[in-house]
């Protein structure tokens, strides 16, 4: 839906109306972002997928941050970040539990 105003002015004769569309603005960098933050956050435990989406996630973010409106971008970098902390932890987390197996072994 778009919003519109209505200016009626008055010549000699007859009323004019003017119709002015006001067009919503969007930001598709932002969105996107926000979209593979959101799915790099489920799908955080596969190794390789992971990094790849995290960072277009959060290169679209931080690109939708110049744009304008920056509600969606500024949600998926922050997402984005959490993405990130996610990953590290669960990549320590198997190789620690790789480790741990190899001395439980000897």
């Amino acid at each position: 839906m778009s919003h519109e105003d209505y200016n009626v002015s008055y010549s000699n004769q007859q009323p004019q109306i003017i119709i002015q569309r006001i067009e919503e603005k969007s930001n598709g960098m932002g969105k996107a972002g926000l979209t593979l933050s959101i799915i790099t956050l489920i799908l955080c435990w596969v190794p390789v997928l992971s990094w790849i989406m995290w960072f277009l996630g959060f290169l679209f973010s931080f690109i939708g941050l110049f744009k304008s409106p920056r509600g969606a971008a500024v949600a998926g970098f922050i997402i984005s970040l959490i993405d990130v902390i996610a990953i590290i932890v669960l990549l320590f987390v198997i190789l620690g539990a790789g480790i741990l197996d190899s001395y439980v072994n000897f």
